[in-house]
């Protein structure tokens, strides 16, 4: 599942990106970025990271930006989450996306998660998306 998911899915809002490159927010979503990954910061604290502008939240992107987002990457603590999830499930229900809602190490909210599950959303918890990806790459070169 999370092998698919990290191979068809390359549009990533990823909620509560940081703009300080010592931040692991920062180095997983640069990580993403430099592997192809459309990165959509969101964080109301933040204007711009990683060359992309920054919104206050899922809600507040842009129509368009809304339509295009396939995996919500949340790095916030897990009370925090639920909100997040919700804002998730409102996009999915009006534009059939986002397709994932993924929640970074350490981060688990069940209630969430089965709430986002019930919505069909496809839940990751506890699982970091760089190191994920350096799974499958990998493997990728260990086939080569």
């Amino acid at each position: 599942m999370i092998a698919d998911i990290l191979r068809n899915y390359k549009v990533v809002a990823v909620v509560g990106l940081s703009k300080d490159p010592s931040k692991y927010s920062f180095k997983v979503a640069q990580f993403l970025q430099s592997k192809g990954y459309r990165i959509i910061p969101v964080n109301p604290f933040v204007d711009e990271a990683l060359g992309e502008k920054s919104y206050k939240s899922l809600l507040e992107m842009p129509e368009d930006l809304q339509k295009s987002v396939e995996i919500v990457d949340i790095f916030r603590r897990p009370e925090d989450v639920p909100p997040i999830v919700d804002q998730a499930i409102q996009l999915k229900k009006k534009n059939g996306k986002p397709y994932v809602v993924w929640m970074q190490l350490g981060i688990i909210n069940e209630e969430a998660a089965k709430k986002a599950a019930e919505a069909e959303l496809q839940v990751v918890m506890d699982r970091c998306m760089m190191r994920e990806r350096r799974k499958i790459d990998q493997k990728r070169r260990h086939r080569a």
